[in-house]
């Protein structure tokens, strides 16, 4: 975990993880931008603090007259113990605020364990997540556990890749709902496209070059491209998630780092691409 020296423990995770000695002076691809900006711009950034926080960004999004694609929140609690399951609905989603992959996926309340989930959150809670990896943005926040409602195991996850103020492609996660391996679009793991504005796939990822399908875009895609357009503006690069549930359009979360900067599963072509698609601001 880095606690010191967060540049030098960088160059470390990223020779580590993807086999490359980290240029902080000349970022080039992708993976090496994101690093360069979670370590200056996007470090001690307020907005990006802000938006970063699963709980606080709701006010940014309302902020930029998006707040129809708010998820229905059930409530937000700073400990685990103060949570009244009984006046939960049936099934629903908790979340912490500080970080990636704290959240607790309830079909039915009928069925969960209350004290292994408040143990689990607890344990979610304690931990600083901006640590493992040097993500700053996370390091601010006001932890929280947020409840909000469960949209299903159909929803499919669109993320938009945001350069400069300006959305320019969509990654269709197919596969895959809510984080779990599904035989939804007829596979069982998880399958990953990118489209441009036109939806038009392009080959940037292995399965789009190995494993091409015909994937219709919803009819919501418009407005997710007008709703990124206002999410993206202020950010160099962000990346913005929606869903679409049974036609219409909700919020998942902005994700300013994604894979830490580390990503491993990305083509190194496309890493270079995307990466010049980028222009840093070196004066920051």
């Amino acid at each position: 975990m880095c606690r010191v020296f967060p540049g030098q423990f960088s160059k470390r995770q990223f020779k580590k993880l993807l086999g490359q000695k980290l240029n902080l002076s000349n970022p080039v691809g992708l993976n090496e931008k994101i690093t360069w900006l979670k370590l200056n711009t996007y470090k001690h950034n307020p907005l990006i603090t802000k938006c970063s926080d699963k709980y606080a960004v709701r006010e940014y999004i309302t902020e930029c007259g998006c707040q129809e694609i708010l998820n229905e929140l059930y409530g937000v609690w700073k400990k685990a113990e103060d949570i009244c399951w009984e006046d939960l609905p049936t099934s629903f989603v908790l979340k912490c605020n500080h970080g990636c992959g704290y959240n607790f996926l309830c079909p039915d309340k009928k069925l969960i364990n209350i004290d292994d989930a408040c143990i689990k959150l607890n344990r979610w809670m304690r931990e600083d997540y901006w640590l493992i990896f040097a993500e700053f943005q996370y390091k601010e926040i006001p932890k929280r556990i947020i409840c909000e409602k469960y949209l299903g195991e159909s929803i499919v996850d669109y993320k938009f890749y945001c350069f400069n103020g300006k959305p320019l492609y969509v990654l269709v996660c197919v596969g895959r709902s809510d984080g779990k391996q599904s035989h939804s679009f007829g596979y069982e793991d998880p399958k990953f496209y990118f489209f441009n504005r036109d939806w038009e796939m392009c080959l940037l990822t292995k399965d789009s070059l190995e494993n091409p399908i015909d994937i219709e875009p919803p009819k919501t895609i418009e407005q997710m491209w007008k709703i990124t357009e206002k999410l993206c503006e202020p950010f160099p690069f962000v990346r913005v998630d929606l869903y679409d549930a049974n036609e219409k359009v909700i919020f998942g979360e902005l994700t300013f780092t994604p894979s830490a900067g580390l990503d491993t599963g990305r083509l190194p072509e496309t890493d270079r691409f995307l990466g010049e698609l980028l222009i840093l601001d070196k004066k920051e």
